[in-house]
């Protein structure tokens, strides 16, 4: 509320000619009280329209009219301001999140540059004001990182270069989720070494789904932006039936009701708002399944707030789901490949080079987080072959002539702009603009 003061104006000499005109005192008190009251409406408040009215002060030589006022008379536009009712922003959490980066061989070797070293930062260099940009930035990183000392590998067994996470870094992501069906592609030495590039290098990076020791697995993941505490949470559907280490039984994030259920509660008492990242579903379908339907409902009757899934390498429907309490869940159920180079060499493959940008904004209101808007930026992987050469566009951003130089047409003569453009409308549906 802005300060008010006592100020006075003062009118002399006016009793002195109108009292030579015959005029009594009454009648000049009116006569100057209705002029002035012409002079300051459009100046001044009804409140001080109201205290001149009642102003009987009368003098011999002048009339003074206490009046309460602002410092300065206040003009037409100063009184809108004051009128018009200033409401705080409030502050806002923009979160993204890209799906799966595939290290197939070709994407593995698009990295080795003619000095012999390696630099992944093609892959995110379209995209990479829109992940910088965020507040909270996510990545599915499909593949363990375990460094080239155990040899670079595609499908089926992965393995990425550190330098993946070089870029992943310089790109602009804040956490990286590891809990996938690749995870244990290279064994315990591979998960270690992963988890010991990240602790060393990236020491402020979150990473979420494995671990190197029981304390570690027993923590919840929570970020603080903007006052808003955001716990993340990634568990897989499995490892490719290779067994978890004996003696390390706790170094993936599971799929296991019971234990999701006591890291939500957990997570619950620690922050403001849940997210949960699962790898779900079945892979290269276009809906989500009986079964993706049973974990997000498992999830919205836990009371988590965001949902965002990942493995099937196509995507998936964005929807809402009522929890038991009548808690509403937002649920991407699967936001597809980010980067990749499939092998797939039939109908159907050019669908892996879609994927989606997930865009969700939450703020605080009634001393809750909230969801306050929420969308998807479809993305396109550019396959194209040779040193620092594959990268993924936004598909807003991809052009017909980029499309017919996509090598994707190679292995699915059916991939073209117009293709990809059909997926994100039959999928997406209105929320695809």
């Amino acid at each position: 509320m802005r300060k008010k003061l006592v100020s006075s104006i003062v009118i002399a000499g006016v009793l002195c000619c109108l009292s030579a005109c015959g005029q009594s005192v009454e009648t000049q008190i009116q006569v100057e009280e209705s002029s002035m009251q012409e002079e300051l409406t459009s100046q001044v408040s009804e409140e001080t329209l109201q205290v001149i009215e009642s102003a009987n002060v009368v003098e011999s030589e002048s009339i003074t009219i206490d009046i309460l006022m602002d410092e300065t008379v206040p003009t037409t536009e100063s009184m809108t301001e004051l009128q018009t009712e200033v409401i705080p922003e409030l502050p806002q959490v923009d979160i993204v999140m890209v799906g799966d980066i595939l290290l197939h061989t070709r994407v593995n070797e698009s990295g080795l540059m003619e000095d012999g070293t390696y630099n992944y930062d093609h892959m995110f260099a379209q995209v990479k004001e829109d992940i910088a940009g965020a507040d909270l930035a996510l990545v599915n990183q499909e593949v363990i990182l375990g460094g080239t000392e155990l040899k670079l590998s595609g499908y089926p067994n992965f393995n990425g270069a550190f330098e993946v996470g070089d870029s992943l870094v310089d790109a602009g992501f804040d956490v990286i989720l590891h809990a996938t069906n690749h995870a244990l592609d290279k064994g315990k030495k591979g998960l270690l070494r992963c988890l010991e590039f990240w602790d060393t290098t990236y020491p402020e990076i979150g990473v979420v789904g494995i671990h190197d020791t029981q304390e570690d697995a027993q923590e919840i993941y929570v970020t603080e932006i903007e006052g808003i505490r955001i716990a993340i949470l990634n568990y897989t559907y499995g490892t490719n039936g290779i067994a978890l280490p004996e003696d390390m039984p706790y170094a993936v994030d599971m799929w296991d009701k019971q234990a999701i259920a006591e890291d939500v509660a957990a997570a619950q008492e620690i922050s403001d708002f849940v997210i949960v990242c699962p790898h779900w579903g079945t892979e290269y379908v276009f809906e989500e399944t009986s079964s993706q339907k049973k974990q997000a409902q498992f999830l919205a009757d836990l009371g988590v707030d965001l949902v965002i899934g990942t493995h099937p390498h196509v995507v998936e429907p964005v929807k809402w789901v009522t929890g038991e309490n009548g808690n509403e869940t937002l649920v991407y159920y699967s936001i597809g490949n980010f980067i990749n180079a499939t092998s797939g060499n039939h109908t159907g493959a050019a669908a892996r080079m879609l994927g989606a940008m997930a865009q969700i904004s939450i703020s605080m209101e009634n001393g809750e987080a909230v969801i306050t808007d929420y969308g998807v930026e479809p993305l396109v992987t550019h396959l194209v072959e040779g040193r620092g050469q594959i990268t993924t566009y936004r598909l807003a951003d991809y052009t017909e002539e980029l499309a017919a130089q996509n090598q994707m047409r190679l292995q699915d003569a059916s991939f073209s702009l117009q293709y990809c453009i059909d997926i994100c409308e039959n999928v997406f549906g209105e929320l695809y603009k």
